[in-house]
């Protein structure tokens, strides 16, 4: 499953969910009819309950979203804090360029003379961009993503190059 977004709190009192997404496109979500929820982001994929979409629209920075198994404001606040998950098949295609967090996270870093920098062990959003958390060994790199300093997302070859120094 891949982590999309996180339920905050409930919406009014017909059972709809306010949400805040991990990504910068959610209402292209609004094409999968059923998002999978969960109480963690760690548990396995079986433990993912499958809900109905009903409804999803922009609130502000975030979504609102109504499912169909939960139908009043008691059933929302039994959501709060979930997690909003889906197969990686069941995602829309992304763009040219344009990338699924977790489609990064463990792809090697290098930088342009070739010295490895780790490994994506998460990303960050900071709101002016996205954040790539490079581990290695003990040591935590934070490289932006953004293209000053990414210069090539290689998915196939599992690797990412970026104007970065081994020292900074």
């Amino acid at each position: 499953m891949i982590v999309l977004g996180r339920i905050v709190a409930p919406f009014g009192v017909q059972g709809w969910v306010r949400i805040h997404p991990f990504g910068d496109d959610p209402l292209s979500w609004r094409k999968m009819p059923q998002w999978w929820l969960a109480p963690a982001d760690d548990v396995p994929d079986e433990a993912w309950r499958p809900m109905t979409l009903t409804g999803c629209r922009a609130h502000g920075k975030g979504l609102a979203a109504a499912f169909a198994e939960a139908a009043d404001r008691n059933a929302a606040e039994a959501l709060d804090g979930w997690y909003i998950g889906a197969p990686r098949e069941a995602l829309p295609a992304t763009g040219a360029d344009e990338y699924y967090w977790h489609d990064l996270i463990g792809l090697a870093v290098e930088n342009e003379a070739g010295e490895a920098l780790g490994t994506v062990s998460g990303l960050l959003s900071t709101g002016v961009h996205d954040v790539l958390q490079v581990q290695d060994g003990e040591a935590e790199r934070l490289i932006p993503f953004v293209a000053a300093y990414v210069q090539e997302v290689d998915p196939a070859a599992r690797r990412i190059r970026v104007s970065w120094e081994k020292d900074w």
